[in-house]
């Protein structure tokens, strides 16, 4: 199974017209997760390249930089402060001083991050030590953000929400991808993460 082409070629219409759907909230995101991983590997090799040989290609590496924007963020951190994370506060689970408060501060410092990269990129002399110490740490962030979310948090959904909710908020996770990406610009990010995939990691 290609979890790439899984997660940015769905077919939204299809689920709809059935009326069911095929996956758990928890199975969702954590299958989102394994592409988000795939784009930290990528990047993980783009700064080590950069940190020994002091070049690369920046085009490439503000690419990625956008789907980590666009999928990481604006998709998936999205799905999960707009909707996740107000459902499971109502079933009692923790914002301030809990799990979904150490989430939500942990996706500001992703966003931090994103940018001190792309600014280090974007000044008129390039500053790669600035944008290598960026990435390194964003890389640190999001694995053991991944990590948390997988083993402490998605568990949550199984014991808090019925099927009903989960498949309520399945609907409104598809509706939120459609109106932050859209079909079009998900077709170009899976083909955009497989090229950097097959050029980097293959």
């Amino acid at each position: 199974m290609n979890f790439i082409t899984d997660n940015l070629k769905r077919d939204p219409k299809r689920k709809r017209k059935s009326g069911k759907s095929m996956k758990t909230v928890s199975q969702d995101l954590t299958h989102e997760h394994k592409a988000i991983q795939v784009a930290l590997n990528i990047l993980e090799i783009m700064y080590e390249k950069l940190e020994k040989e002091s070049e690369a290609d920046y085009i490439e590496i503000n690419d990625l930089l956008e789907f980590l924007k666009e999928f990481a963020d604006k998709c998936h951190h999205g799905k999960e402060e707009g909707f996740l994370f107000p459902a499971l506060e109502k079933t009692g689970v923790r914002n301030h001083g809990g799990p979904i408060g150490a989430m939500l501060s942990e996706h500001t410092l992703g966003r931090d991050l994103i940018k001190q990269m792309q600014d280090n990129l974007l000044k008129n002399e390039v500053d790669s030590q600035g944008f290598v110490e960026a990435a390194k740490s964003y890389v640190r962030l999001l694995r053991a953000h991944i990590q948390k979310e997988n083993t402490i948090l998605f568990p949550l959904i199984e014991v808090k929400m019925s099927a009903s909710e989960q498949a309520e908020l399945l609907r409104s996770f598809e509706n939120h991808e459609e109106e932050v990406i859209g079909e079009g610009r998900h077709k170009e990010l899976h083909i955009m993460l497989e090229t950097f995939r097959d050029k980097y990691l293959l």
